[in-house]
């Protein structure tokens, strides 16, 4: 069976002020009626899988029930990560987890940030990912990318195999003249952070490559606490996990292993990280100046701007390329050209 392993710890720091610490930018409706949250709920509708696995902070437990609770969609419980240990030991806590529930169990793996338009093509890769997973490979996902893009790392791809590609090797973020060259190659995906595997096949990799993360995740789930929905795992054993990616702990390294068959299967769905608001701006409804307005606005000669106006009227004349964040205790402006810098 497969269970979608939804990690939704991130903080979303350069959505400042619109995402906060205490309620981070996958739980904002940025882009419709649903946050990035509920959106990555009802994407896999469609596909047989059991219920989700929750992996998120322990601050944002309520935010998570509530949200699961607005779409009405069940899960197979909502681990509550004590401490921030990146992506690598949240999937091995889901991983053991899901073997308690089924020894055949395979992992789907979803950041919450992320927008995809077209669902059909997305299913479609999930189902090619599945019968690589079922191989026992480990399988991510490739972004198809449209443009040169420095804010995401690459994966370049191998031989073909199978509707997919051997991974190659993953790549780290490029300046603009290398990535113009990998889009020129062709060779070259995205790096989406979505990923499927059996959840055995990941700890075995995860016990070769760093054992102290797959021992410490398995000690500290053993001795969880259940609290109504909640899983709570032991805090002291888990303060001494080291911190680390899923590409670092596992995917990176068992790709420079040829016996290992890390696989990356091509997705072109209209994807986008919103980890910036230039992301934010390009899937966002715009107006015939490529505006994009949210609250009460009054924008006169303005182009490519973005404005989100909380709780008063923002007003602008002869601006372009602007950044406009209002809310009721900040407020950001800055050039798009400088978005990632918040």
């Amino acid at each position: 069976m497969i269970f979608p392993v939804i990690l939704s710890g991130g903080a979303g720091t350069r959505l400042w002020p619109l995402s906060r610490s205490g309620y981070p930018k996958q739980f904002l409706p940025l882009t419709g009626k649903r946050t990035l949250f509920q959106q990555t709920l009802v994407r896999l509708e469609g596909l047989n899988c059991a219920p989700s696995i929750f992996i998120c902070n322990e601050t944002h437990r309520f935010l998570v029930a509530e949200q699961i609770s607005q779409v009405d969609v069940k899960h197979n419980g909502i681990i509550l990560e004590p401490i921030a240990r990146d992506t690598g030991p949240a999937i091995a806590l889901a991983a053991i987890h899901a073997l308690n529930k089924d020894a055949d169990a395979m992992l789907l793996v979803l950041p919450t940030d992320h927008i995809i338009e077209n669902i059909t093509e997305f299913h479609d890769a999930v189902n090619i990912a599945m019968q690589h997973a079922q191989d026992d490979k480990l399988v991510t996902f490739g972004i198809v990318p449209d443009k040169p893009e420095t804010g995401y790392g690459y994966i370049k791809r191998g031989q073909a195999y199978n509707n997919a590609f051997k991974v190659n090797e993953f790549v780290e973020k490029p300046n603009i003249i290398t990535a113009i060259d990998y889009i020129t190659s062709k060779n070259y995906y995205w790096n989406s952070g979505m990923f499927m595997f059996k959840a055995a096949r990941y700890l075995e990799i995860l016990k070769q490559y760093c054992p102290s993360i797959y021992n410490v995740c398995k000690n500290a789930l053993n001795n969880q606490v259940l609290d109504l929905d909640f899983i709570r795992i032991n805090e002291e054993e888990f303060s001494d996990c080291p911190s680390k990616s899923v590409d670092f702990a596992v995917m990176e390294p068992a790709a420079a292993n040829e016996d290992d068959h890390v696989i990356v299967v091509p997705l072109n769905a209209g994807w986008r990280d919103i980890g910036s608001f230039n992301a934010l701006l390009e899937v966002s409804q715009l107006d015939e100046h490529g505006n994009s307005f949210m609250g009460d606005v009054k924008a006169i000669n303005t182009q490519n701007t973005l404005i989100r106006a909380e709780t008063r009227l923002i007003a602008t004349v002869g601006v372009e390329d602007l950044i406009i964040i209002d809310t009721k205790d900040s407020l950001l402006i800055a050039h798009k050209a400088h978005a990632q810098d918040v």
